[in-house]
């Protein structure tokens, strides 16, 4: 199959083209059959072994009926099995969707339902959320498990996985799609917290690698990279998938949660040299009391995304480890980084400037360009651009704005050129990196049998990282405890994704309102804000 694999001017829109094929082939062109491609907690996985197991997937889903532009959807942990399964069905012109293994079965059910994917491919752990849904959604027929399902959770309709990657079948004829073909969705929260689908051509893949990885980070066959994102998250897909297959480098994957202890243990067994996170994990690391010497690491690069990254957390990670972190912004829309600092054009505070590919622009609330040093939104176009919203014409046609995308952040731009950034234009909070709707947590405090009215904002902890702040009003009769605080933290983790939780609980007599009922956030942000990291209850 021809590749047009090289600079981003040589991805013909029109040409025959296969994402999948232009990120392995190559690898195997090159030599690099037998290196490692990827580590997991299993072990190793050679390239050879990759191709061929996801050529394998590829024929077991047209075995089950599975047809090009149809959809199969992916909550796996990270392990080898998901890059052999996105990859694998992309070979076959199935469009993978991968989703947050965070989240609650009512998530699940939604995404399954407006996706109408055929199967789901679920790590083990993850199918006592899915199993009770085989049956009620007429488009899921079956659900792969990736690792050992507990017998109390199968069912008729519920298979192992592994079987999957053993087919004879050394090859597979990857589906003749073009760059511009659907390729994989990702979802992400939206403004009312419902998740939106953002569908991703098959150019884009590869694309954010000739962009950003490549040029920038500079990564070749022989680094080893782990990010501490996750691979369903834009970021850690980029990060751990496309990224090093692009440049045939090895790939460490962690299925559990990244606590400073899991990470540190990865940095030391594996010696990775390029290290993706986020603030809230870097402040948590250089909290550590498992904080390791810089020599006994190998880093050289280290980026963070998802949110912005405090300056003293990125000062005192230079001075410990000696190595500079990238701070960046992406978004699902983009698919990676669009704008960032640079290894040789740091400066902290700012989220740097343009990654080459990328265009840039600030504009005011009427969507005018605004002068340098002045407020507004940044907007982007480049070429990994998402194609749609999936079925939501109405928020496809307000984020898609011609070539341009819309953020939904504020930002300026300094004297020197660099982006600095304000916050958001609307009420998401970015939790971890994560975007937590305001408007759902306070629908699920008021189901609360203590709780009349609730808002949230945002609140930054002591390392100036963004997390939600509740204000609460009682019923009559109710009295204000740091035990009810407790049980109403505990009653949004049991009813949301738990990293959705209020930080913070803050009784209060009354929310402040405008004449109309609306309640003024803001005043709840200047309150917030005048209370600094005091622990408010």
């Amino acid at each position: 199959m021809p590749s047009d694999r090289g600079t981003t001017s040589t991805i013909n829109m029109r040409r025959v083209y296969n994402a999948a094929h232009d990120l392995l082939q190559p690898n195997l062109d090159a030599g690099r059959g037998e290196k490692t491609a990827f580590i997991d907690d299993r072990g190793a996985t050679s390239y050879r072994e990759l191709d061929e197991r996801s050529s394998s997937f590829a024929h077991a889903l047209g075995d089950m009926g599975i047809s090009m532009e149809q959809r199969i959807l992916l909550c796996l942990h990270d392990s080898a099995d998901f890059p052999i399964v996105f990859l694998g069905a992309i070979k076959a012109g199935v469009v993978p969707v991968a989703v947050n293994t965070l989240l609650s079965a009512g998530d699940y059910e939604y995404m399954l339902d407006d996706s109408r994917a055929r199967i789901a491919i679920v790590s083990a752990p993850l199918l006592p959320l899915f199993a009770p849904l085989l049956g009620k959604l007429p488009c899921l027929q079956r659900i792969l498990v990736s690792g050992a399902a507990d017998a109390a959770n199968t069912c008729a309709g519920v298979e192992t996985l592994a079987p999957h990657f053993s087919s004879s079948a050394r090859s597979f004829p990857v589906a003749p799609n073009r760059a511009d073909d659907i390729c994989f969705w990702l979802y992400s929260s939206g403004s009312t917290g419902l998740p939106k689908a953002t569908v991703h051509a098959h150019g884009s893949l590869m694309q954010t690698a000739q962009l950003y990885a490549l040029p920038l980070l500079g990564l070749t066959e022989s680094d080893v990279v782990f990010s501490a994102a996750k691979l369903f998250f834009a970021y850690g897909l980029g990060n751990g998938l496309s990224f090093p297959l692009a440049a045939g480098a090895t790939t460490v994957l962690m299925a559990e949660r990244p606590t400073p202890a899991a990470v540190f243990k990865r940095l030391r067994d594996h010696r990775p040299t390029v290290f993706y996170g986020v603030p809230t994990l870097y402040a948590a690391l250089l909290a550590s009391a498992d904080l390791p010497p810089a020599a006994a690491l190998a880093l050289r690069r280290c980026t963070s995304a998802g949110e912005a990254l405090p300056a003293n957390i990125a000062q005192r990670w230079l001075q410990h480890f000696g190595v500079d972190i990238l701070d960046g912004i992406g978004s699902t829309e983009m698919l990676h980084i669009f704008l960032s600092n640079r290894p040789d054009d740091v400066r902290y505070g700012t989220t740097g400037k343009a990654v080459a590919g990328y265009r840039l622009r600030i504009v005011d609330d009427d969507g005018r360009q605004v002068d340098d040093g002045q407020s507004g939104e940044l907007q982007i176009a480049g070429p990994t651009a998402a194609i749609m919203y999936w079925s939501d014409r109405d928020r496809s046609r307000r984020t898609f704005v011609g070539e341009w995308t819309r953020s939904g952040d504020k930002y300026h731009v300094d004297p020197d050129g660099y982006y600095i950034y304000e916050g958001r234009t609307d009420d998401m909070l970015k939790v971890g990196g994560i975007y937590v709707s305001p408007a759902e947590v306070e629908a699920s405090l008021i189901t609360h049998p203590a709780v009349l009215e609730a808002a949230v904002v945002g609140k930054e902890d002591e390392n100036k990282l963004v997390k939600p702040i509740a204000f609460v009003v009682l019923r009559t009769g109710q009295r204000a405890s740091v035990a009810l605080a407790e049980e109403l933290r505990h009653h949004v983790k049991t009813a949301l994704a738990p990293f959705k939780y209020p930080r913070w609980i803050e009784f209060v007599d009354e929310l402040p309102k405008t004449a109309t009922g609306k309640i003024q956030r803001f005043k709840l942000r200047a309150l917030t804000a005048a209370a600094g990291n005091a622990d408010i209850r």
